[in-house]
């Protein structure tokens, strides 16, 4: 049994007109929102083996946030290919991993997560800014992973229901 972890990035940024999509960053409430998802992913003793993230601004820096608040102590891997990606494509990053890690976080963008969850979960859930998803995946390696996997939603957390602490 593998756990995913499903996160998508902070609330983001639009005081910079100048800038891309791709380049945009968090605002206040993104950046205590991603510390607040830190923080119940290990009181939840639910820290991650890896962080996988979208390279856009936005997503990389929400990655972060949260590996520094839980105390994850690995690497976090942005790749572009997260950036707006379909559920085939999280699908695709996350069958290549090797099997060692038994429990993955994805940071990643609307609408292509709530499409993953609702893929994996057969039943669609809302995944506003900084909302996370655990669900617990009926595979032994990570390669099993495919588009017919069917997961069970263990939990799914939204910021404003979490203690500001």
């Amino acid at each position: 049994m593998k756990t995913l972890l499903i996160l998508r990035h902070g609330k983001s940024s639009w005081d910079n007109i100048y800038l891309s999509d791709y380049e945009r960053p968090l605002n206040e409430r993104g950046k205590r929102d991603a510390k607040r998802m830190g923080r119940l992913l290990r009181q939840m003793d639910l820290v991650p083996d890896l962080i996988i993230t979208s390279s856009a601004e936005r997503a990389l820096a929400t990655a972060e946030r949260v590996a520094q608040a839980g105390d994850y102590e690995g690497k976090i891997r942005p790749t572009r290919d997260l950036y707006h990606a379909d559920p085939e494509e999280f699908i695709a990053v996350l069958a290549d991993l090797e099997t060692a890690f038994e429990r993955v976080l994805v940071v990643g963008h609307n609408p292509g997560l709530e499409n993953l969850l609702e893929d994996l979960v057969d039943g669609w859930q809302r995944m506003p800014t900084a909302a996370l998803a655990q669900v617990a995946l009926p595979i032994e390696q990570w390669r099993e992973l495919d588009d017919a996997t069917q997961g069970k939603l263990v939990n799914l957390w939204y910021p404003k229901e979490l203690p500001d602490g």
